[in-house]
């Protein structure tokens, strides 16, 4: 922790967030009041930063928005484009419609997390697979069994991974796994053992072990880690490096896949370094180490923080319509004006849009999330122009989901 405060420091002075420190017995039971007390002899703090990961995607597609990006949703790539062997477009498929578009462009680069493979074989059909799915899980549990504003690490665990239990969203997110896969989906759900690993391994540390029914929601996420130069397959994830990696096919197609969020704009440079040098484009300073994306505020802790300075937008629509004032559920701190915004300049065309990447409700109470989902239902109908019928559908549809986000043992 100590080396980390001295890097933080040389790389970045005045930036620090806090640095790390021992503390005593009493003073670990303080910051962690419900932590299990026996055999403890004290504790390592230190700081850390946290986000909302589709928060920060839809914000980003926002500012690359602001600045001149034009950006599509619903669109999956379906095949390339190519003249003399070189890539020079996309033909995309507009969900909704089923309608296909060619879209040209001087260059194309695949950041598709773990479907990378996928992209590069519309390339080249018998290139070689590059990434090493691991499935991550995590449960989401009240705050009560983990009050206050401090989280627990947990170094090692049985499988050699560190498990955390962290305050998020007035939450307490549990994680995480480490679980090789064969397959890859786009919606992954945890399995029962990892539900099972997670809840006794957070019943070993706090007071009061949290079970099967204290569970407001289970979710899973696929790690697109890359496999290490000349070893065909791995089957040990934890021997597979989260660093990024980029390749330039012989046709000019840039791939850039593994990597982490804390290191997007690093890769997002690195890879336009490569792009510029592969096809020929006009080289020109990076903009976006100091680039302030959209809403960029300081400070907040209400649920409307993660919206930035757009938050005024949202209060607005509340305050000129007691309708879209109200909850969405009395255990959600959303509201029905949190429909509408996502629609109108979010982008979000489902009832999975809204409750899962627009909002978490889906991650904070998978319950309460669906008893909510036929008044997103409708308020999506009367944004998107749809009629009842639709309603019912994206409400069924969503009923169907949820059950991936509702704890099993199987």
């Amino acid at each position: 922790m100590k080396a980390y405060d001295l890097m933080a420091a040389s790389f970045q002075p005045g930036t620090g967030i806090g640095r790390s420190s021992h503390l005593s017995r009493q003073k670990t039971i303080q910051a962690l009041p419900t932590l299990k007390a026996e055999r403890l002899t004290g504790g390592t703090r230190y700081i850390d930063g946290q986000f909302d990961d589709a928060r920060l995607a839809i914000t980003l597609a926002r500012t690359a928005a602001d600045l001149g990006a034009t950006v599509i949703n619903y669109m999956p790539v379906v095949r390339l484009v190519k003249k003399n062997g070189r890539v020079c477009g996309i033909i995309a498929r507009e969900s909704e419609t089923d309608r296909e578009y060619e879209l040209q462009a001087r260059l194309v680069i695949n950041a598709t997390g773990v479907f990378t493979d996928f992209i590069r074989r519309l390339d080249e059909p018998a290139a070689a697979e590059v990434i090493s799915p691991s499935q991550g899980a995590h449960i989401v549990l009240p705050r009560k069994f983990l009050p206050g504003d401090a989280a627990l690490m947990v170094p090692k665990t049985d499988d050699k991974r560190v498990l955390f239990a962290i305050p998020w969203h007035d939450r307490v997110l549990v994680g995480t796994t480490d679980t090789a896969v064969n397959k890859i989906v786009a919606d992954p759900a945890p399995t029962g053992s990892e539900i099972e690993f997670l809840l006794t391994h957070a019943g070993r540390y706090l007071t009061v072990a949290p079970q099967e029914s204290d569970i407001l929601s289970t979710f899973a996420g696929l790690r697109p880690l890359v496999k290490p130069v000349g070893r065909a397959s791995t089957r040990a994830s934890a021997l597979v490096p989260r660093d990024h990696s980029i390749f330039v096919s012989k046709s000019g197609l840039v791939s850039v896949t593994g990597g982490k969020w804390t290191t997007y704009r690093k890769m997002a440079e690195e890879t336009l370094d490569r792009a510029v040098r592969a096809c020929g484009l006009a080289a020109k300073p990076c903009r976006t180490k100091e680039l302030a994306l959209h809403g960029c505020v300081e400070g907040g802790t209400e649920w409307l923080s993660v919206y930035g300075s757009d938050a005024s937008e949202i209060r607005a629509l509340a305050e000129k319509s007691q309708d879209l004032s109200k909850r969405l559920h009395p255990d959600l701190p959303y509201i029905a004006a949190d429909v509408v915004w996502a629609a109108r300049t979010g982008m979000a065309r489902t009832v999975e849009d809204v409750l899962a990447r627009r909002t978490r409700a889906l991650f904070l109470d998978a319950r309460a999330s669906l008893a909510a989902a036929p008044i997103v239902a409708a308020l999506l109908a009367k944004e998107l122009g749809r009629n009842a019928t639709w309603a019912e559908e994206q409400t069924a549809q969503y009923q169907k989901l949820v059950r991936n986000y509702l704890p099993t043992r199987k």
